[in-house]
């Protein structure tokens, strides 16, 4: 079989690239390992419960008129899922359980409840400090952005906006701590913002960089935000990217794993699957997998050695624990939809099972439980060591033990919020860093690479083996859902003419 590019990987990165090509009218297949779409963003059902494998917190999708790069995606391939807004989640942290809202003036009053008058002070200059970096970080949409001297067109209407904000750009590659640093002492709210970091890139202030947590800001704490989740779940968000690719005739393959990356002297020509059918492509491989997974597919070859210590020493971040619940709802309606759990502030946010995150969607989205009852998803984000789990039998009493020990904590945590959830249960999932790493084909369960700010940047689409781009978490802009969004347009933008690209820019309002 024939095609123009073939995708490996049908994370939310790998969709995003694929529907954007198709709809640029390029012949696209995406070959996805598992029998579901989506990768981390996947969602499954069981016994009438539906749940979500990976993310749950959403932002700037509602709106069509976001910066958020996955909202782009999704108004060029003239698709989107229904979604429901709110604005308020809960916390549970070592100073007591509350309440937070997005909005930064909500958050001056949990500030005067826990810290008084000098930590809304402080608050209020961080505020007042990040607004042109916010302003920076969404001068220039990554749907303008391409890995050729094409850029220079396609950028150019942006550059009036970005000529005030020059002088900024090392700043804001750099860590986020100089600058939160700058005007923030209070030690609750540097614990806070370290937490937001560690959500948004997996790493404390000190790695994160100040353009991530400037696009937070610009986002979160603008008048009138609110949060989204898309109605029948994450899966509801991925079936709308499929449906844009396969709309515009590209194809998505589910169960096709990828052995192999082929190559014919310095390009790559297609892949070979596991069952020994071959795909050629006339334009491109692109590989949404991780970088780790990707160079085990490849061919000894100069330019193959050559990615291999251009890339596979990136740091990859920790994994998970994942608790999937269905449970008895009765008397729990008052529950927010989210809540973050922090054990101690000490021992740091990316300690071993410090921080737990809880999902209960059917809050919002009742569809996806059966009446009377919840949807539940508690997991540790990617602070779980992998080196735990190397090497156990997923059949054995050993790993059966560990994962009961190892997922006491999320219990913990959960019975912050709900204290007798336990009697409540109806059904009970565990996942592991084995499981992210089985069914995911992450390479040890990993959420990612760890690329500290001010150390690294994150590669380009770009390999040095013709023919072969990657997109996904281990591509610029890096880990997110928004960042991989923005990494499938970047790819995509890259492997068509300037003028298609120039074009599309205009359809979705962007020159």
């Amino acid at each position: 079989m024939k095609t123009d590019v073939i995708v490996i990987g049908s994370g939310i990165g790998g969709l995003s690239c694929g529907a954007l090509l198709a709809r640029y009218g390029l012949d696209v297949v995406v070959c996805e390992s598992h029998m579901i779409a989506g990768g981390a963003a996947h969602g499954f059902e069981r016994q009438g419960f539906q749940f979500d494998s990976g993310p749950s917190l959403y932002s700037g999708l509602s709106d069509r008129n976001s910066n958020n790069p996955l909202r782009h995606v999704l108004n060029a391939i003239g698709e989107d899922a229904d979604w429901h807004t709110y604005d308020t989640w809960g916390c549970c942290l070592p100073e007591g359980d509350f309440a937070t809202q997005v909005g930064a003036d909500q958050f001056c009053e949990v500030l005067a409840t826990l810290r008084g008058p000098e930590a809304i002070t402080q608050w209020q200059q961080l505020q007042a400090l990040m607004q042109p970096y916010g302003e920076a970080a969404i001068a220039l949409p990554p749907a303008a952005l391409r890995f050729d001297w094409g850029c220079l067109q396609t950028v150019s209407p942006f550059l009036g906006s970005m000529l005030g904000h020059v002088l900024r750009l090392p700043e804001l590659t750099g860590p986020f701590s100089q600058l939160m640093h700058r005007v923030v002492s209070d030690p609750f709210l540097r614990h806070w913002l370290d937490l937001l970091c560690f959500l948004l890139s997996g790493l404390p202030a000190s790695g994160t960089s100040t353009a991530e947590m400037a696009f937070m800001f610009a986002d979160w704490y603008r008048p009138g935000v609110t949060l989204d989740y898309p109605v029948g779940g994450s899966a509801a968000l991925v079936a709308a990217l499929v449906r844009g690719l396969e709309k515009q005739g590209g194809q998505l393959r589910l169960g096709a794993h990828v052995d192999a990356i082929m190559m014919a002297g310095d390009r790559a020509t297609g892949v070979r699957l596991q069952t020994g059918e071959t795909l050629q492509a006339r334009r491109a491989v692109i590989a949404n997998a991780s970088i780790w997974d990707t160079l085990p597919l490849l061919p000894d070859h100069p330019a193959t050695r050559t990615l291999r210590q251009q890339r596979q020493t990136m740091p990859p971040c920790p994994s998970f624990m994942h608790l999937h619940l269905g449970i008895d709802a009765t008397g729990l309606e008052h529950l927010a939809c989210h809540h973050i759990v922090v054990n101690d502030w000490a021992a740091g946010v990316t300690a071993a099972q410090n921080v737990v995150l809880i999902s209960m969607p059917s809050q919002l989205d009742p569809t996806l439980a059966p009446p009377g009852k919840a949807t539940l998803h508690v997991y540790t984000p990617g602070n779980e060591p992998y080196d735990l789990w190397q090497g156990l039998d997923r059949r054995s009493a050993a790993y059966h033990q560990l994962k009961t020990q190892r997922s006491a904590v999320m219990w913990q945590a959960l019975e912050r919020v709900i204290p007798d959830v336990r009697q409540r249960v109806e059904i009970e999932l565990v996942g592991t860093p084995l499981t992210h790493e089985r069914f995911l084909r992450r390479y040890r369960g990993s959420y990612g690479p760890a690329i500290a700010a001010g150390k690294a940047l994150f590669p380009g689409p770009k390999t040095p083996i013709d023919g072969l781009l990657c997109c996904g978490d281990s591509t610029f802009p890096g880990i997110g859902l928004p960042a991989v969004a923005a990494s499938g347009f970047i790819t995509a933008n890259t492997l068509v003419p300037v003028k298609d690209h120039w074009q599309l820019m205009a359809d979705i309002g962007l020159r």
